[in-house]
């Protein structure tokens, strides 16, 4: 019983994909003002439709509490304390991510909020990639960690489409989504070699 609920539990990390994504994409369909060069993501939690910015803010929320389960599928498949480690990390990251949605971009917490998640996913990326770092999968998350500080120090370096930063977080967030889904020990499609 124990590795059916690891599955379900696992399957968890695309449930919150898709719905973190679908809030973002829902968002963006009722926000015909937005500009992925000149606008954040997080404009459309404060947006004047209502719609928009419940898509966007509930979107955030609903996927951080999916992704939960993703981290006891962690926590539970394999034993050690880095293994450990990068499940509990992935639930800061997911209790950020949820953050985001609760505390917009007119609240004094939500940047602290935002620049905690990016950070986090990126210490996901980097502890899971170090802790099996002889393998594959272990080498694509340590890319990933680099990657996505490589692209956020060049958005601050200037070199960018536009002043948005809905790029850079969109990236981040696709790094999150292509982990979860095909890099992480539980990963439910896992083609990458662990």
């Amino acid at each position: 019983m124990t590795e059916f609920r690891r599955r379900v539990a696992a399957a968890s990390g695309a449930g919150a994909s898709v719905v973190s994504l679908g809030g973002i994409a829902v968002a963006v369909a009722l926000a015909p003002w937005f500009s992925l060069a000149d606008t954040a993501l997080s404009d459309l939690g404060v947006a004047d439709a209502a719609a928009v910015a419940a898509a966007f803010n509930w979107g955030l929320i609903l996927a951080g509490l999916v992704g939960l389960p993703y981290a006891w599928a962690m926590w539970t498949a394999t034993d050690g304390l880095a293994a450990r480690l990068v499940a509990a990390e992935f639930v800061v990251a997911m209790l950020l991510m949820a953050g985001v949605g609760v505390f917009p971009s007119d609240s004094p917490l939500h940047f602290p909020v935002a620049l905690g998640f990016y950070l986090a996913i990126t210490v996901v990326f980097a502890t899971d990639g170090l802790r099996r770092r002889a393998t594959t999968a272990g080498r694509v998350a340590l890319a990933f960690a680099a990657l996505h500080l490589a692209q956020w120090w060049l958005y601050v370096a200037g070199v960018r489409l536009g002043p948005g930063l809905a790029i850079p977080e969109l990236v981040g967030a696709g790094l999150l989504i292509v982990w979860v889904l095909l890099v992480s020990p539980v990963a439910p499609l896992d083609v990458v070699d662990g």
